[in-house]
């Protein structure tokens, strides 16, 4: 694989997230993979993010916006980083993040999500 084909793939799960559309998220992973949140839980193979998928958007659960605001890759592996923000259970928020995703076949193999925990904020020493 190369860049492009890396950039598109995360572009695809991505806006898979943002349609709601299952069929599209998984089809961007390898069957094998692990998916792990950026608040810990780690799901393993397309069978369970199916089930986290269907969990996920429950009625009213939506992804409001999720921008890719930088992206960086290797031979076999990407990282990016990305503003979130979603309405979950009746209320809306937002973070801004990165995920680490590696490859394999064409596929995403391990997708790592961080969070930032608190406002990003200029130091002025």
């Amino acid at each position: 694989m190369n860049a492009s084909s890396f950039n598109h793939l995360i572009l695809t799960y991505v806006e898979g997230w943002k349609a709601g559309d299952r069929d599209q998220i998984l089809g961007t992973l390898d069957p094998a993979c692990v998916v792990i949140e950026s608040y810990g839980p780690a799901y393993r193979g397309t069978d369970m993010v199916g089930r986290w998928i269907d969990s996920w958007f429950a009625p009213g659960n939506i992804v409001n916006r999720w921008d890719i605001t930088s992206f960086f890759e290797g031979d076999d592996f990407c990282c990016f980083e990305w503003t979130f923000e979603c309405t979950y259970d009746g209320h809306r928020s937002g973070f801004e993040g990165a995920s680490i995703a590696c490859f394999n076949n064409e596929k995403i193999v391990y997708l790592r999500e961080y969070a930032m925990t608190a406002p990003r904020y200029e130091w002025d020493g």
